[in-house]
């Protein structure tokens, strides 16, 4: 892992976001909450939050960091077929918390594609990127 003992603590912030491009009918599915498995968006958020807090233990040279606010956000992009995930994750500490972001977003998706694979085996995840970042020395 990199020292950043030498750094200065501070606020810092990253969203990252992503979307999962499905059939109407899963989309229909969804939205109507009649998945047989339960609340799919609500499952996916939860999920997505413990990713952000485990994300140390996934991602092998990641510090573990004290993780002080995670916000999962789900919009259904009915035009696209698609649902969007937007992760936004702070921490105080000497490292970002971008890693945290976009794991949260993967898992998250990742979520409402186990529960929706036995109705749509054409599922794509697209666009996972951070969006903003603030604090310590650069943003995006």
């Amino acid at each position: 892992m990199v020292d950043v003992s030498a750094k200065v603590e501070t606020h810092r912030i990253a969203v990252a976001q992503g979307r999962l491009v499905m059939q109407n009918a899963t989309l229909a599915l969804i939205q109507q909450g009649g998945h047989k498995k339960g609340d799919v968006l609500g499952i996916a958020r939860i999920a997505a939050i413990q990713a952000a807090k485990k994300t140390a233990d996934l991602i092998p040279l990641c510090h573990p960091l004290p993780l002080t606010r995670v916000a999962i956000d789900f919009d259904v992009l009915a035009q696209e077929s698609a649902v969007s995930c937007s992760a936004t994750v702070e921490t105080v500490g000497r490292t970002g918390v971008e890693m945290e972001a976009l794991t949260a977003v993967q898992v998250g998706l990742l979520t409402v594609y186990d529960m929706c694979k036995a109705v749509d085996k054409t599922m794509v995840m697209q666009q996972i990127r951070v969006v903003r970042k603030e604090g310590g020395k650069s943003g995006l």
